[in-house]
């Protein structure tokens, strides 16, 4: 049986991976360090922790389910004790990225973020229809990247990011560069920023005299069609004539030229990572 230490236990999302581990066909060894980790640990999953040092020496597979701006410390921490052919599994590119894991040929690093559940999905169940993160009730998508290691790590560690992330549909493969440009660059840096700014924009409107409950509808079930329409969901859905002109007329308003490159950039990507990895 496959021994996986799971680091961060008892943290959020460890107590999430902890829950779909504890109906898989692994074997866990839950480490935390925090009382409160601990106890939370203890009460949701019904889990006890082992000693640092115990779990990583044992482990096939070790989960860092812990900040990123720890992981690069913590990584150096136990090298030393996790043993050859082991793997070490990441759940966000930022530390890989920014070159923060130690060196240590004869062990794997591999990457895996959830892409969480999709906007557009067939959920019938309320339960699903309110899991929005995912990893519980809701079906996602989620990405993956082997960075160093045997190809055959790439599998072992895929099923371990699937029993993670489930219910899990389609898994994608990519390369750590890559999983940085998905995230931080296009997810936060710009879709959680715009996200915001819609939100911003909708509180102006209410502002400006229009009731908060119709300022919400009305953003919300327009994002559903505009969305459907710029990602080709929508089958034969085009914007109108007038939206085509309200949208030539706000680009140069609302961005800058340039601002894309400026976000994508090789040299942008890389400063972002290493600011998320920034202990201070």
């Amino acid at each position: 049986m496959t021994k996986i230490a799971l680091m961060g236990a008892g943290g959020k999302m460890g107590v999430r991976l902890a829950t779909n581990l504890k109906a898989s066909r692994y074997d866990v060894d839950h480490v935390e360090i925090s009382d409160d980790g601990r106890a939370r640990l203890k009460s949701e999953v019904g889990a006890e922790t082992v000693e640092e040092g115990q779990a990583v020496s044992g482990a096939d597979v070790i989960v860092m389910a812990t900040p990123d701006r720890l992981i690069g410390k913590i990584a150096h921490q136990i090298i030393d004790k996790v043993q050859a052919g082991a793997a070490i599994v990441m759940l966000d590119a930022a530390a890989p990225h920014a070159g923060e894991l130690p060196d240590r040929d004869d062990v794997s690093y591999f990457v895996t973020h959830p892409c969480h559940p999709p906007i557009f999905n067939d959920e019938t169940e309320q339960a699903a229809k309110m899991d929005f993160f995912g990893g519980v009730h809701a079906k996602q998508h989620i990405v993956c990247a082997l960075m160093q290691g045997p190809e055959e790590d790439y599998a072992r560690c895929e099923e371990v990011a699937r029993t993670i992330y489930a219910p899990v549909m389609r898994s994608h493969r990519c390369t750590v560069e890559q999983i940085a440009i998905l995230e931080p660059a296009l997810s936060e840096t710009i879709g959680a920023t715009l996200a915001l700014a819609l939100r911003e924009a909708t509180d102006e409107a209410v502002r400006r005299g229009v009731p908060q409950q119709a300022a919400h509808d009305f953003m919300i079930g327009h994002l559903n069609i505009e969305l459907a329409i710029a990602f080709g969901i929508f089958p034969g859905g085009v914007f109108s004539d007038g939206a085509l002109h309200a949208i030539d007329k706000a680009r140069p308003v609302i961005f800058k030229d340039g601002w894309m490159d400026a976000v994508f950039d090789p040299a942008a990507v890389m400063q972002s990572v290493k600011d998320i990895c920034d202990p201070n």
